[in-house]
C-alpha cells in the first residue's frame, strides 16, 4: 500500500489530478522541464508568481534608492548618514532570512511570500514622512525587510522542479525577480520622478511617488496568495490533513541547515555575489550623478543598465549549473561555481549558487535558503560599511573587486570633456620617443 501510494497512484490525494508539464512522480511530482509561456497550475503558475514577487519586492525595496541625491538635499544630511540607510535597508533582511528559511519548511512559501510583501508595502509608502537621518534609516530598514522575500522565491521553484532543472528553474525566478533592481532605477528615477514633478516640487514628488510601488506590493502579496499552490500536490495545509505530509519542525529544520559546514561555504560566497549586486544597486545613481554631474534622471536610467543584465546573467548560471550537471553530476556544479566566482561573474555565481543549495540537505531546503541568502545581505552590509567609512569611493570599488567597473580614473582630456571645464575635442597621443632613439 505504501510503495503504492509513493508511486502517486489515483487514490492518493493530489489537488490536479493531471499538469500541463512533464512531471516525476517519484519527486513528488515536481516538473521536468520548464514552459516559459505557460501559467497553469501548479508549477507554471507557481513560477511567474515566484519571480514576479519577487520583483516587486525589488520594487519597494529600492523605490527610494535613486532618489537618494534629493532626499540628500531636502534633509541635509551626509553621505555618512546616506550609507547608514542604505547599510540598513539590507541589513533589515538578514534576520528574516535566517527566520524565513525554517518557515517555508512548515508552512511553505506561498502564504509567507504574500504576508511579508504586504507588511513592507506599508513603510514604502510612508517613506514621504520621513524628516531626519534617523527616520530615514528606520523607515528603510523595515522596507528592507521585503527583501527576505527572496527566501521563499528559491524555496518555491525548488519545490515544483525536479532536481534535473532546479538550478535553471532558482536561476530564472531570482534573475528575473533581481531584474528589478534595474527597472526600479529607470522606473522611479527615470519615468515617475520627473511625472511627479510636472505639478510639484522635487522634495514633493520624491515623498509622494513611493506610494506607487506601495500599492502595487500590497496588491500583488494579496492576490498571489489566492491564485497559486505551495507544491505540485497542492497546499502544505491541504496535505497535512490527508496525511500525506508530516508537520515539521522548524527548529529542528534550522539546526540541520546551521550545522552543516557546506551552508556557511555558499554563505561566504553569495555574500561575494550578492552582496555586490545589492550594493550596486544603492550606489550606483548617486555615483553618476555625483561623479559625472548628471541629472537625477539620467543618472537613474544609466544606472539600471546593471540590473538589466539580470534578464539572462543569473539564468545563465543556472543552465549552466544544471547542464554540467547532467555530464558530471555534482561536481559539474561546484566547477561552474568555481568558474563563475573566479571570473567575477556575480549574476551567473549566483544562479550557480542556488543550483547547489537544494543538494546540501533536502529535508531542510528553506533553512539553507534562507542562510545562504542572508549571506547575500551580509556582504552587502560589509561592502556597505566600506563606501560609508572610506574617503575615496575608488577605494571601496577596488575593495569590492569592480575597479575596473566605477572606480577606474580618466585621463585629465576625458575629464574635461564630461566636465565641460575645457575642450571636448581629444587630440590624437603623440609618440613618444625611446631613450635608445635618441641616442
Amino acid at each position: 500500500m505504501s510503495t503504492e501510494i509513493d508511486q502517486g497512484k489515483d487514490y492518493e490525494f493530489k489537488k490536479y489530478k493531471t499538469y500541463a508539464l512533464k512531471i516525476d512522480p517519484n519527486q513528488d511530482d515536481k516538473a521536468t522541464e520548464i514552459r516559459l509561456c505557460n501559467f497553469s497550475r501548479p508549477h507554471m503558475r507557481a513560477f511567474h508568481c515566484s519571480w514576479w514577487t519577487f520583483f516587486v519586492a525589488f520594487f519597494i525595496w529600492f523605490a527610494i534608492a535613486p532618489l537618494l541625491s534629493e532626499v540628500k538635499i531636502s534633509l541635509d544630511i551626509s553621505k555618512q548618514d546616506i550609507w547608514t540607510s542604505n547599510i540598513c535597508s539590507v541589513a533589515g533582511t538578514i534576520v528574516m532570512r535566517f527566520v524565513l528559511g525554517p518557515l517555508c519548511d512548515k508552512y511553505g512559501a506561498r502564504t509567507l511570500m504574500g504576508l511579508v510583501l504586504m507588511g513592507a508595502s506599508i513603510p514604502c509608502a510612508l517613506i514621504g514622512l520621513v524628516n531626519s537621518a534617523a527616520s530615514l534609516a528606520i523607515t528603510r530598514f523595515f522596507i528592507g525587510l521585503g527583501g527576505s522575500t527572496f527566501v521563499m522565491c528559491q524555496y518555491w521553484s525548488t519545490s515544483m522542479f525536479s532536481k534535473e532543472i532546479v538550478g535553471t528553474a532558482n536561476a530564472l525566478v531570482g534573475g528575473w525577480g533581481n531584474l528589478g533592481g534595474g527597472v526600479t532605477q529607470l522606473v522611479m528615477g527615470s519615468v515617475l520622478f520627473p511625472l511627479f514633478k510636472q505639478g510639484m516640487s522635487a522634495e514633493m514628488a520624491w515623498r509622494t511617488v513611493s506610494i506607487v510601488p506601495a500599492v502595487v506590493g500590497f496588491a500583488t502579496g494579496f492576490i498571489i496568495t489566492r491564485i497559486s499552490d505551495d507544491c505540485p500536490k497542492g497546499n502544505f495545509k491541504e496535505m497535512k490533513e490527508h496525511g500525506i505530509m508530516t508537520e515539521v519542525s522548524a527548529s529542528a529544520s534550522f539546526r540541520d541547515g546551521a550545522m552543516n559546514l557546506n551552508t556557511w561555504l555558499l554563505f561566504i560566497q553569495y555574500g561575494c555575489c550578492f552582496g555586490v549586486e545589492l550594493t550596486m544597486n544603492n550606489a550606483s545613481a548617486s555615483y553618476f550623478k555625483e561623479v559625472f554631474e548628471l541629472t537625477t534622471e539620467s543618472a537613474s536610467a544609466i544606472a539600471s543598465i546593471f540590473g538589466w543584465m539580470n534578464l539572462f546573467a543569473r539564468g545563465l548560471g543556472g543552465f549552466t549549473s544544471d547542464k554540467l550537471n547532467s555530464r558530471m553530476g555534482l561536481r559539474g556544479r561546484l566547477i561552474a561555481q568555481i568558474c563563475f566566482l573566479t571570473v567575477e561573474a556575480i549574476m551567473a555565481a549566483e544562479g550557480s549558487t542556488y543550483g547547489i543549495v537544494p543538494y546540501v540537505d533536502p529535508a531542510a531546503t528553506g533553512s539553507i535558503s534562507g542562510i545562504v541568502g542572508a549571506g547575500g545581505n551580509s556582504g552587502a552590509v560589509a561592502f556597505g560599511l566600506c563606501f560609508r567609512q572610506l574617503d575615496k569611493i575608488s577605494t571601496a570599488f577596488n575593495i569590492m573587486g569592480h575597479r575596473g567597473l566605477l572606480g577606474g580614473e580618466d585621463s585629465v582630456v576625458n575629464k574635461a570633456a564630461w566636465q565641460k571645464t575645457g575642450s571636448a575635442t581629444l587630440s590624437v597621443p603623440v609618440e613618444k620617443a625611446f631613450e635608445d632613439d635618441k641616442a
